[in-house]
């Protein structure tokens, strides 16, 4: 990030981000490591974190390997990373995979995949994080969903109702966790110009649509997410939780 505003709440907290190695994880790894804070990122793309670790050239950055899919792993990924820079504090469950398929081509096999890699993560990684979290004295976590879902997207049924679950996941979280002093919230990107977007989906037809569509005429990147993201992992955010944030340059 070129320029961000400064909050000194995340100054040395550990924070934990699931796929934070490309895309809108890249840049909230890197955004939370110039807040001066310490961040373990879990991807299973090594030559993505290699780069990106290259790029930040921190100390305070720290990369473990795992297929959140396993949850065992999942486990032991977050206690390597406590056991590296300290009890997590802050958590963004940042992965996801938003692959098109059809109705016709899901197998039981197919729907149980893709929910372990859109949603299942998200509340086993909370739920390892939560006693340190309250050990410490609170903690902030944030779940990633998408609009994909409230605005009726097709193509990728499994997607959309792994990502709607996010707002469940949620504000069930925020309340049992709320009395622990942990703050939980969905932060809801609409499309966002990673690489993978403009690589796999970008047309100039989609891209007409999203001019049209948007409020705002531009096309949003990572970095927008990462920025609301610090704001809502920070104390001065101290009062919100148990809410969904949509920041789609306002899609209508």
């Amino acid at each position: 990030m070129s320029t961000q505003a400064q909050y000194p709440s995340l100054k040395d907290r550990t924070v934990l981000i699931t796929g934070g190695a490309a895309g809108i994880g890249a840049s909230l790894t890197a955004a939370f490591i110039a807040q001066g804070a310490k961040v373990g990122f879990l991807d299973y793309d090594r030559e993505a974190a290699a780069a990106l670790l290259s790029e930040m050239d921190s100390p305070n950055a720290h990369f473990e390997y795992c297929d959140l899919r396993d949850i065992e792993a999942l486990r032991a990924a977050i206690k390597k990373v406590s056991a590296a820079l300290g009890p997590v504090t802050i958590l963004i469950n940042n992965a996801a995979r938003d692959d098109r398929h059809t109705i016709e081509s899901v197998t039981p096999e197919y729907w149980d995949e893709r929910i372990a890699t859109n949603i299942k993560h998200q509340f086993f990684a909370a739920q390892a994080v939560m006693a340190e979290m309250a050990e410490a004295g609170g903690g902030a976590i944030v779940n990633m969903g998408s609009t994909s879902w409230i605005i009726g997207q097709g193509g990728m049924p499994c997607y959309t109702t792994s990502k709607s679950a996010v707002q469940g996941l949620t504000r069930g979280l925020a309340r049992d966790l709320g009395s622990k002093n942990i703050r939980v919230n969905s932060v809801i990107p609409g499309w966002i110009m990673t690489q993978r977007q403009i690589d796999m989906w970008l047309t100039e037809e989609s891209e007409k649509e999203l001019m049209q569509r948007q409020c705002i005429k531009r096309k949003l990147v990572p970095d927008d997410i990462a920025r609301f993201v610090l704001f809502m992992a920070s104390d001065e955010a101290g009062a919100c939780s148990n809410q969904s944030y949509i920041v789609d340059g306002g899609w209508v």
